[in-house]
Protein backbone atom coordinates (compact mmCIF):
# COMPACT_ATOMS: atom_id res chain seq x y z
CA UNK A 1 0.00 0.00 0.00
CA UNK A 2 1.43 3.42 -0.78
CA UNK A 3 1.39 6.46 1.46
CA UNK A 4 -1.52 8.06 -0.76
CA UNK A 5 -3.52 4.63 -0.14
CA UNK A 6 -3.06 4.89 3.93
CA UNK A 7 -5.01 6.51 6.52
CA UNK A 8 -4.45 10.56 6.56
CA UNK A 9 -2.63 10.04 10.11
CA UNK A 10 0.85 11.13 12.03
CA UNK A 11 2.44 10.15 15.46
CA UNK A 12 0.92 13.54 16.85
CA UNK A 13 1.94 13.70 20.20
CA UNK A 14 2.94 12.18 23.21
CA UNK A 15 1.48 12.94 26.85
CA UNK A 16 3.95 12.41 30.06
CA UNK A 17 3.24 13.29 33.91
CA UNK A 18 4.51 16.04 35.38
CA UNK A 19 5.08 16.79 39.06
CA UNK A 20 5.77 20.76 38.38
CA UNK A 21 3.63 22.04 35.85
CA UNK A 22 5.36 25.83 35.47
CA UNK A 23 8.72 24.04 35.43
CA UNK A 24 7.65 21.99 33.07
CA UNK A 25 5.84 24.43 30.57
CA UNK A 26 9.15 26.73 31.00
CA UNK A 27 11.58 23.80 30.16
CA UNK A 28 9.56 23.17 26.56
CA UNK A 29 9.12 26.42 25.74
CA UNK A 30 12.59 27.51 26.15
CA UNK A 31 13.07 24.35 23.77
CA UNK A 32 11.07 26.65 21.00
CA UNK A 33 7.68 25.05 21.34
CA UNK A 34 4.89 27.24 21.80
CA UNK A 35 2.00 26.83 24.05
CA UNK A 36 -1.23 25.81 22.70
CA UNK A 37 -3.31 24.86 25.32
CA UNK A 38 -3.22 26.07 29.23
CA UNK A 39 -5.20 24.43 32.11
CA UNK A 40 -4.77 24.01 35.61
CA UNK A 41 -4.64 19.77 35.01
CA UNK A 42 -2.93 20.01 31.80
CA UNK A 43 -1.04 21.91 29.49
CA UNK A 44 -0.19 21.42 25.65
CA UNK A 45 2.94 22.68 23.79
CA UNK A 46 3.87 22.74 20.14
CA UNK A 47 6.14 22.49 17.22
CA UNK A 48 5.24 25.65 15.23
CA UNK A 49 6.52 24.28 12.57
CA UNK A 50 5.14 21.13 12.24
CA UNK A 51 2.58 20.59 14.50
CA UNK A 52 3.81 17.85 16.79
CA UNK A 53 3.25 18.16 20.46
CA UNK A 54 3.76 17.16 24.06
CA UNK A 55 0.40 16.86 26.60
CA UNK A 56 1.85 17.83 30.06
CA UNK A 57 -0.43 16.12 32.52
CA UNK A 58 0.05 17.68 36.09
CA UNK A 59 -0.83 14.93 38.72
CA UNK A 60 -4.67 16.26 38.87
CA UNK A 61 -5.25 14.95 35.25
CA UNK A 62 -7.45 12.00 35.79
CA UNK A 63 -9.12 11.43 31.96
CA UNK A 64 -5.93 9.80 30.78
CA UNK A 65 -2.22 8.78 31.64
CA UNK A 66 0.82 8.77 29.76
CA UNK A 67 0.10 7.82 26.42
CA UNK A 68 1.48 8.54 22.34
CA UNK A 69 -1.47 9.68 19.67
CA UNK A 70 -1.62 9.06 16.29
CA UNK A 71 -3.62 12.08 14.84
CA UNK A 72 -6.11 11.24 12.34
CA UNK A 73 -7.78 14.66 9.49
CA UNK A 74 -11.31 13.12 9.85
CA UNK A 75 -13.21 12.18 12.83
CA UNK A 76 -14.95 9.66 10.41
CA UNK A 77 -11.98 7.81 10.19
CA UNK A 78 -10.81 7.59 13.65
CA UNK A 79 -14.52 5.45 14.59
CA UNK A 80 -14.32 3.55 11.65
CA UNK A 81 -10.58 2.63 12.49
CA UNK A 82 -12.31 2.01 16.49
CA UNK A 83 -15.24 0.10 14.71
CA UNK A 84 -12.58 -1.97 13.05
CA UNK A 85 -10.60 -2.87 16.62
CA UNK A 86 -13.07 -3.95 18.06
CA UNK A 87 -14.33 -6.29 15.86
CA UNK A 88 -10.75 -8.22 15.80
CA UNK A 89 -11.04 -8.04 19.50
CA UNK A 90 -9.41 -5.57 20.91
CA UNK A 91 -10.91 -3.39 23.87
CA UNK A 92 -11.52 0.13 23.14
CA UNK A 93 -12.66 3.37 24.91
CA UNK A 94 -15.36 5.28 23.52
CA UNK A 95 -14.93 8.12 21.42
CA UNK A 96 -15.25 11.11 23.12
CA UNK A 97 -15.03 15.01 22.34
CA UNK A 98 -12.59 16.85 24.07
CA UNK A 99 -12.63 20.52 25.52
CA UNK A 100 -9.95 21.58 22.83
CA UNK A 101 -12.63 20.49 20.03
CA UNK A 102 -10.81 17.49 19.23
CA UNK A 103 -12.45 13.52 19.25
CA UNK A 104 -10.80 10.48 20.43
CA UNK A 105 -10.11 7.28 21.88
CA UNK A 106 -7.94 5.72 23.79
CA UNK A 107 -7.02 1.75 23.33
CA UNK A 108 -3.85 -0.44 24.93
CA UNK A 109 -1.31 -2.30 22.55
CA UNK A 110 -0.91 -5.67 22.69
CA UNK A 111 2.05 -4.97 25.16
CA UNK A 112 0.33 -3.12 27.55
CA UNK A 113 1.35 0.64 26.25
CA UNK A 114 -1.70 3.09 25.91
CA UNK A 115 -2.29 4.80 22.60
CA UNK A 116 -4.84 7.08 21.40
CA UNK A 117 -6.47 7.49 17.74
CA UNK A 118 -7.15 11.67 17.91
CA UNK A 119 -9.29 13.49 15.23
CA UNK A 120 -7.06 16.64 14.89
CA UNK A 121 -9.68 19.49 12.81
CA UNK A 122 -7.97 20.72 9.71
CA UNK A 123 -6.84 24.09 11.28
CA UNK A 124 -5.14 22.07 13.90
CA UNK A 125 -5.62 22.27 17.88
CA UNK A 126 -7.15 25.02 18.91
CA UNK A 127 -5.43 27.17 21.76
CA UNK A 128 -6.81 29.08 24.62
CA UNK A 129 -3.63 31.02 24.85
CA UNK A 130 -4.27 34.74 24.48
CA UNK A 131 -1.47 36.88 23.46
Amino acid sequence: MSPSEGPSHTLGHVAVRVQDMERAKAFYLGLGLRLTWDAPDWAYVQWPHTGAGIALLSPDYKAAGPHFALHFQSRAEVETLRTNLVEAGHACGPVHDHRDGTASFYLQDPEGNWLEMLYEPAEGIPTNVTG
